[in-house]
């Protein structure tokens, strides 16, 4: 299993199956309790998603992230063989690239993936502890953060070009300039307060430039400002990291995705599902179910919407990757 429910630190990481109460505090959980309740009280009717194809018997074995570019052209991180697939929009293999290593090219546990405007693909790399850049065809064009992370799970790249990266072991988001130095860090260890992470596995970018990161083991999302300020967060009751099967609750929130409209698309990892928010964090739909069929999934790990609506699921488990549509925009 990619994420087991126990994460602990060890010195190789290569053994872990992966990855004085202030009334400024008590605010943040009254708003919590809030967005708790219009995340299980969606007075409109849910988005219904319907099955539109499965790419699958292309030899991906545990694939984990997913990209898509401006010609629909679709990236998946293929960890079990430590490459990158990409995809034709009709699911044809154009190419691979990627072995198992640490030298410019080489890769070793790629996770979640991320296009930034130019076309770049950006990889983060669990096991060598990097952001690994290539271009467009495959070519390696270099590397952020080496020495600064420990486990990175995801990353995504604003409009300006500054990196996000979610820096699974060390329980925050660092951001990078497009030169790559740290220009700003967020969050620490812990349960139930904001800014509080355990074990965050991806980051992405919403329309209006608030930074989603799915905290995976707090069982929830929280969002923040460029600069790192707090600004809501839901999952469970009150948003204080209980795990549940729930409208608006998780059980690892292992992939976060937005689209155009900045609805935030969740990879609910062992409830075999993905979930559906408005920008605000209101439930507005799920699909998915556990399974092998159309429509079902394995443990799905990350979701990306393209600019026409098609949406892309991970079916880490199923070792594919499917894709459906919403029956209304």
């Amino acid at each position: 299993m990619w994420w087991s429910q126990e994460v602990s630190v060890s010195p190789s990481k290569r053994s872990a199956v992966f990855y004085a109460l202030g009334f400024r505090r008590l605010g943040w959980v009254f708003t919590s309790a809030a967005l708790t309740m219009a995340l299980t009280g969606c007075r409109n009717p849910p988005l219904a998603y319907q099955w539109a194809a499965s790419w699958e018997g292309n030899g991906l074995e545990e694939p984990i992230g997913v990209a898509v570019g401006s010609e629909h052209s679709v990236f998946v991180s293929d960890t079990g063989h430590n490459r990158i697939v990409q995809f034709s929009p009709g699911g044809e293999v154009i190419r691979t690239f990627g072995r198992q290593g640490t030298e410019a090219g080489a890769l070793d546990r790629p996770m979640h993936i991320v296009l930034d405007a130019q076309g770049l693909l950006y990889v983060a790399e669990y096991l060598n502890d990097r952001i690994q850049v290539f271009d467009g065809e495959g070519h390696a064009q270099g590397v952020l953060g080496d020495g600064i992370f420990d486990a990175p799970g995801g990353v995504a790249v604003d409009r300006d070009g500054a990196v996000y990266v979610a820096d699974f072991y060390h329980d925050r988001v660092v951001k990078l300039d497009p030169k790559g130095d740290v220009v700003a860090t967020w969050g620490r260890g812990g349960r139930v307060w904001p800014g509080r992470f355990h074990y965050p596995t991806d980051v992405a970018i919403a329309p209006n430039g608030e930074i989603i990161v799915a905290d995976a083991y707090n069982h929830r999302i929280q969002v923040f400002s460029k600069d790192g300020t707090f600004i809501r967060m839901w999952g469970g009751p009150l948003g204080v990291g209980l795990k549940g099967d729930g409208r608006g609750q998780f059980d690892v929130a292992t992939g976060v995705g937005a689209d155009r409209q900045g609805r935030i698309y969740v990879a609910d990892f062992y409830n075999h599902r993905v979930q559906v928010f408005s920008p605000t964090g209101r439930w507005v739909g799920a699909f998915g179910t556990s399974g092998t069929g159309p429509g079902q999934f394995n443990h799905p790990t990350d979701v990306a919407v393209a600019s026409d609506g098609t949406i892309y699921v991970v079916d880490f488990g199923n070792n594919r990757i499917q894709l459906f549509r919403t029956e209304r925009g």
